[in-house]
């Protein structure tokens, strides 16, 4: 097995383990706030369960996008299963939004409207404790995955979270520190509540807790649609792929450069190549081989490269009926 091969499967088992972890403190949480909510007659605190509900579904989603974007290439997928991981992750993002952002703004605006009645606190704020601490460890996960990655590519860890292609990973962590603040919101509603002896401010903790999830599921949403879409490598990693293809011997100039990420760890690069006139068949077969070892070299995560030998600008200009 190569070392890129290696680093792979180390990296999708640690972003496995980092949604398992996440998946099971939520679906945890979940029933306790639904029972405390029920007890307290909270909204705000219904609004959390269908928060937690929603992120449960979501890891379920993302834990199954993790596992099929691994199928290996095949006759039917030359290019691999690898898109399929963001199709699960939008999936996961609009269960965020469906499962938990119109729920706890619906139940907040009800309670606004209808009103209701406030029972004893103690357990909600029990739950909220329990729950702030589990959130915690779950976040604590992600961020450490968050700050390994970015330390090994040399970028500062919010550069990484904001471009990662591995949307498991940002979907934890996102979802993770909306629940802490969620549940800060969930708390001040209680206590709101508690010192007024109105519900207004449970209905509004409620709306907020809604309006946050949209705030969260558009950004996922809209991350994974640019995935699926075709996103490029960033400028700057583009400028190094250039550079290197054109310090490869008889490659005289990099006409096109089309970069694509796949995946966390798959990259396609083609691109229309230039190679020395007096160059032999055999030297421009090299010439690609060793490119392409270059480019491995230099970026792991590089999976195909295609090179098309295309006429320079000049033997263009030599020969302009062509």
């Amino acid at each position: 097995m190569s070392d890129a091969q290696a680093d792979k499967e180390a990296d999708g088992g640690e972003s496995t383990f980092t949604v398992i972890v996440a998946a099971l403190a939520n679906l945890g949480i979940a029933v306790a706030k639904a029972a405390a909510g029920l007890i307290s007659g909270s909204s705000a605190m219904l609004s959390e369960a269908a928060h937690s509900v929603a992120d449960t579904v979501t890891e379920v989603m993302l834990l199954t996008a993790l596992k099929r974007s691994e199928k290996p290439a095949d006759e039917d997928h030359p290019l691999g299963y690898g898109p399929e991981r963001y199709i699960w992750a939008m999936l996961a993002s609009i269960a965020t939004f469906v499962g938990g952002a119109v729920f706890s703004i619906y139940d907040g605006v009800h309670t606004l409207v209808a009103g209701e009645e406030l029972g004893d606190p103690l357990v909600s704020y029990i739950v909220l404790a329990v729950a702030f601490l589990l959130e915690g460890y779950s976040l604590r996960t992600g961020v450490k995955q968050v700050r390994r990655e970015a330390s090994r590519l040399r970028v500062p860890d919010t550069y990484y979270l904001r471009h990662t292609p591995d949307t498991a990973v940002k979907a934890v962590v996102m979802e993770d520190s909306a629940a802490l603040i969620g549940l800060l919101l969930a708390a001040g509603g209680l206590l709101g509540g508690q010192l007024s002896g109105s519900g207004v401010w449970d209905g509004i903790a409620s709306c907020l807790i809604g309006l946050l999830l949209v705030y969260v599921a558009w950004v996922l949403g809209r991350s994974n649609a640019q995935l699926l879409i075709g996103r490029p490598l960033p400028p700057t990693v583009r400028a190094r792929v250039r550079e290197e293809l054109q310090s490869v011997p008889h490659i005289v100039e990099v006409l096109e450069l089309t970069t694509l990420i796949q995946g966390p760890d798959e990259i396609l690069i083609a691109a229309k190549v230039d190679f020395r006139d007096m160059a032999t068949a055999a030297e421009v077969e090299w010439a690609c081989e060793e490119a392409e070892d270059q480019l491995r070299e230099r970026f792991p995560s590089v999976r195909r490269v295609y090179l098309d030998p295309t006429p320079g600008r000049v033997q263009r200009l030599r020969h302009p009926e062509r």
